[in-house]
């Protein structure tokens, strides 16, 4: 569509850092005007600078900030903006900042409320999803209300299983259950931990998988029922529920296999009446067998990789289908072309993995054939310890798996980062470990890597990606 001819003239971007630049950059390549909104100590930002317009929203808490509705209304108002990307994180899955959005007729780019809000609650998201015909672990078909409830469905699945909140993500109100013992205080703890985070304490059961992986499939619908995967992404190396590295394709999906989770995820979004770009995340056993564990309604941090190898604008798409276009190509239009792998830098000390904010004093981006870097970050900017530790994701495209990690390690190596500490040591250890390199990974790798490493995980890993 001509610049002239765009529904949407000017783009508010409801957060922060290396995902509002990354949103900024395709707005510019569409001709968007775009608005940035900033807490006080965000005011350098990169996102800031390159933004067409920005507004301070707060301080700086997120919940005065970031998480401020009516602050970011009101810019959204003042500047006149047509549409709202909310990235990931803060508010881009509340229902009730798309429904505040609708109410100001101001487009919210991502799917329908409604569709947020049940995905958002992961004992109906099990129950829809089954319903759409996609395999399921075995569990509570509703919130446990009692220990005698809950011990008769765990005898009944069989141990281990999982106790999980209700609203949960992020590992938070979960607990691995491996014998009837534990499993009334894991009730509570999990219970008391959800309410803590996110003002529902419900939680649920369901068998839980050892050592699987963490397959998610991208998928992008449209608002007339079209709907395409676009392959998945291999995000297995998580430390505490949080992904460390990712990669497309994943080293052990068959063709056979992919297809089969791409149309199972397809199936389910058509069934939701899903509109907007998503993804449907699964577990994948030892044996091949993958069941749904839950669904992101927004972009995500490891986009990126799937871009590379598809060539796909996740961002664009997402707003021309909020726009109103049509996606405009089939599934048999997909081509995925070689092998990108993502790393997330944090600024975190990474032997300890204690948050290291501070002055970068000096840095340097890495360059050459197949390298992209997302930052928001440069020499002089001092890193808040108010939000997220991660500075930059380094991704890179080859030809090949192998030689997509010797072009990380080059990646890796070339990047300077002074002044802070950060995890690019950490990666490049993984780069060298022989398991990952033979692509024999799973949600339990950071165990073993760090112990073959002489290092415990700074506390248990109590679920893996079964509980992200």
């Amino acid at each position: 569509m001509p610049f002239s001819n765009r529904k949407f003239k000017k783009i508010l971007i409801a957060n922060r850092g290396e995902i509002a630049c990354r949103i900024i950059w395709t707005c510019k390549e569409m001709g968007i005007k775009t608005v940035a909104v900033h807490s006080d100590v965000d005011k350098d930002s990169l996102h800031v600078r390159f933004a067409d317009e920005a507004a301070c929203i707060g301080p700086a808490p997120s919940a005065q900030s970031y998480l401020n509705i009516p602050a970011i209304i009101s810019a959204a108002e003042i500047f006149n903006v047509d549409a709202i990307h909310p990235g990931y994180g803060f508010l881009a899955e509340s229902a009730y900042f798309a429904e505040i959005c609708e109410a100001c007729n101001i487009k919210f780019i991502g799917p329908k409320a409604s569709v947020i809000r049940l995905m958002g609650d992961k004992i109906e998201a099990r129950r829809a999803m089954a319903e759409a015909g996609l395999p399921v672990l075995a569990g509570s078909s509703g919130a446990i209300a009692s220990e005698e409830e809950g011990l008769k469905l765990a005898r009944e699945i069989g141990f281990p299983v999982i106790v999980k909140a209700s609203a949960g993500g992020g590992g938070r109100g979960m607990r691995i259950v491996r014998s009837e013992a534990e499993l009334g205080n894991a009730l509570k703890t999990a219970s008391t931990e959800a309410a803590a985070a996110f003002k529902d304490g419900s939680v649920y059961i369901e068998r839980y998988v050892d050592q699987p992986r963490h397959i998610e499939i991208q998928v992008l619908a449209d608002e007339f029922g079209e709907c395409i995967h676009l392959g998945e992404r291999e995000c297995s190396i998580q430390r505490r529920h949080q992904k460390l590295l990712e990669e497309a394709p994943s080293p052990v999906l068959t063709p056979e296999l992919r297809k089969e989770m791409g149309e199972a995820a397809v199936a389910a979004c058509k069934k939701l009446g899903y509109a907007s770009a998503g993804t449907v995340e699964f577990l994948l056993d030892s044996s091949g067998q993958f069941y749904f564990m839950e669904m992101n309604t927004r972009i995500q941090v490891e986009h990126p990789v799937t871009e590379m190898v598809t060539l796909a604008d996740i961002v664009r798409n997402q707003i021309r289908i909020a726009e109103g276009e049509p996606l405009g190509y089939a599934q048999d239009d997909l081509l995925i072309v070689g092998h990108a792998i993502e790393c997330r830098i944090n600024a975190e000390n990474p032997e300890t993995f204690a948050p290291s904010p501070g002055l970068i004093t000096a840095f340097n981006l890495p360059g050459g054939p197949g390298v992209r870097v997302d930052t928001f970050v440069y020499s002089g900017y001092r890193v808040s310890p108010f939000y997220d530790s991660m500075v930059a994701k380094v991704i890179v495209h080859a030809r090949t798996r192998e030689l997509a990690i010797a072009r990380m390690k080059r990646a890796l190596e070339a990047m300077v980062i002074e002044g802070i500490k950060t995890t690019i040591p950490l990666h490049l250890k993984i780069m060298d470990d022989p398991k990952f390199r033979a692509g024999e990974i799973s949600t339990s790798f950071m165990e073993y890597f760090l112990a073959r490493n002489g290092r415990k995980n700074g506390g248990e890993m109590t679920a893996g990606a079964q509980g992200r």
